[in-house]
């Protein structure tokens, strides 16, 4: 009972962390507007996202704009998008191996493969964390990097929007939820019996020899065994000859 209450705590882990990563990846704040210097400015806020950019209005009217070719976004946008892309869908992979995987559903449940699955899910979910925490921390470095250029100008400086913290939770999540898969499953996995185990071992019976269609030995008569005996010299002498007659 113990063992399910902890692959339904990994599972759960793992499905919130899917949800965060797809609300963060849709979400257009991942760049914001950095409000320094002689750049302070409050009635429009700038925002960037994988997908769009959008602006927003003291009057509180956002404008997004989608961005309409591929090629022409910068390389570090493009490996951004095509990251967060595959995380997600490496999570969706993870929730459905692992729930066929977990002792509470009736999928596969007779068969010796069924941990295996739920491991499975949770190495899914710890890949789609990776994956996930490497494009946060990417763009992460990128903001930090540009906001501390001096020669890039004040306007075109940004802050980390909210979509990378949500990032952040995410991959954190879906770490957690695999690794509380894994380690529960590998626990499992040592201690784990045979599914059909006989429940009386009786010892093989023993060989019963079939009397009656065994060959009998074969009879020699007495006359017959006489005669293959080779005669001794004692024996000749004592019938009444000797061997010195016929030398």
């Amino acid at each position: 009972m113990a063992s399910m209450v902890v692959q339904l705590l990994g599972f759960f882990l793992g499905l919130l962390g899917l949800v965060v990563s797809v609300v963060a990846t849709v979400l257009p704040h991942w760049r914001r507007t950095s409000y320094v210097g002689s750049n302070i400015i409050t009635a429009t806020a700038y925002m960037k996202g994988l997908w769009m950019e959008c602006v927003w209005h003291s009057t509180g009217i956002y404008q997004c704009e989608v961005h309409r070719s591929m090629l022409a976004l910068p390389p570090d946008l493009q490996a951004a998008r095509a990251l967060m892309v595959l995380s997600c869908l490496t999570s969706t992979l993870a929730v459905l191996v692992s729930s066929t995987g977990m002792k509470c559903t009736r999928c596969a449940r007779r068969s010796p493969t069924k941990h295996v699955l739920a491991i499975s899910g949770g190495v899914c979910f710890l890949s789609a964390g990776m994956l996930c925490l490497f494009t946060v921390c990417w763009t992460t470095n990128d903001v930090i990097l540009d906001f501390y250029n001096p020669i890039l100008p004040e306007g075109m400086k940004y802050e980390i929007g909210m979509a990378v913290y949500l990032g952040y939770v995410s991959a954190c999540l879906s770490l957690m939820g695999g690794a509380v898969l894994c380690w529960n499953c590998e626990g499992r996995t040592g201690n784990a019996l045979p599914l059909h185990l006989p429940r009386h071992h009786h010892p093989p019976p023993q060989p019963v020899f079939n009397t009656l269609n065994t060959p009998a030995p074969p009879y020699y008569p007495p006359a017959a065994l006489n005669g293959n005996r080779t005669p001794s010299r004692t024996s000749v002498s004592s019938s009444g000859y000797r061997l010195n007659d016929y030398v």
